[in-house]
């Protein structure tokens, strides 16, 4: 490969990733409505690409569960969570979360609780200073429950997770007054009890806030859904 060739290649990859952000950020921030058709022609002249990078930033945002490929229409955002839906998607969390939250509470010297304490330190901040508090409250949201799951140290359910993209979906279906306040509560009784090594408390912890945020997410759809069911504490192990 010649240097001009390898320079081309680069290029290409850069471009495909500013691509794909440029494409994220409107499909989360609602530019792109759900359901929406992508004309990648139409991308490509708008952000003055070639049509490669614009087909890898899509099989990239397919991958992310954004867009969905149908052979003969092409690439279409994908539809927002069903109430349905999002109660699967929670009663997935509440197998996974409040044991990940205990495991994480059995080591005063190796749980993560001062990074949790620095990522509420950051929200804290945001909501202080910010004008677009829900979406940093949601990016918040992700990355406090990823460094939980993470200490869990089980790869495999670390990996089951990621791959529903819960925080992407719910990102495009937050309540326009979702309270940062309530999350900020939750997240310290959270962080406290896996702080101070006491796992049942951490598993309950994070049991009732997955139980209120799955209703705060459910008032989008103004409607009343029924409770959650409950779960058996203990169940997996690493």
């Amino acid at each position: 490969m010649t240097a001009s060739t390898a320079s081309d290649v680069t290029l290409a990859k850069v471009a495909a990733s500013e691509v794909y952000s440029a494409l994220r950020q409107s499909i989360l921030d609602g530019e792109i409505a759900p359901g929406t058709r992508i004309n990648i022609d139409a991308v490509s002249r708008r952000l003055g690409v070639s049509q490669t990078p614009v087909r890898e930033a899509l099989q990239h945002l397919e991958g992310d569960n954004l867009l969905v490929y149908s052979p003969g229409r092409g690439y279409s955002t994908t539809p927002l969570l069903s109430l349905a839906e999002l109660r699967s998607l929670f009663e997935f969390r509440l197998l996974v979360e409040p044991w990940a939250a205990r495991s994480a509470a059995v080591d005063r010297l190796s749980n993560p609780s001062a990074a949790l304490r620095a990522e509420l330190e950051v929200l804290q901040r945001q909501v202080d200073g910010t004008a677009n508090v829900p979406q940093d409250l949601l990016a918040h949201d992700a990355r406090f429950h990823d460094v939980i799951l993470a200490s869990a140290g089980n790869p495999v359910v670390q990996q089951a997770y990621v791959q529903t993209h819960c925080h992407l979906h719910m990102f495009r279906l937050y309540p326009a007054d979702l309270d940062s306040r309530v999350t900020l509560m939750e997240h310290g009784g959270i962080r406290d009890a896996i702080a101070a090594a006491d796992p049942m408390a951490a598993e309950e912890a994070m049991s009732a806030h997955l139980r209120n945020s799955f209703h705060r997410f459910a008032r989008a759809f103004g409607a009343e859904p029924a409770a959650l069911p409950g779960t058996a504490p203990g169940r997996m192990t690493t």
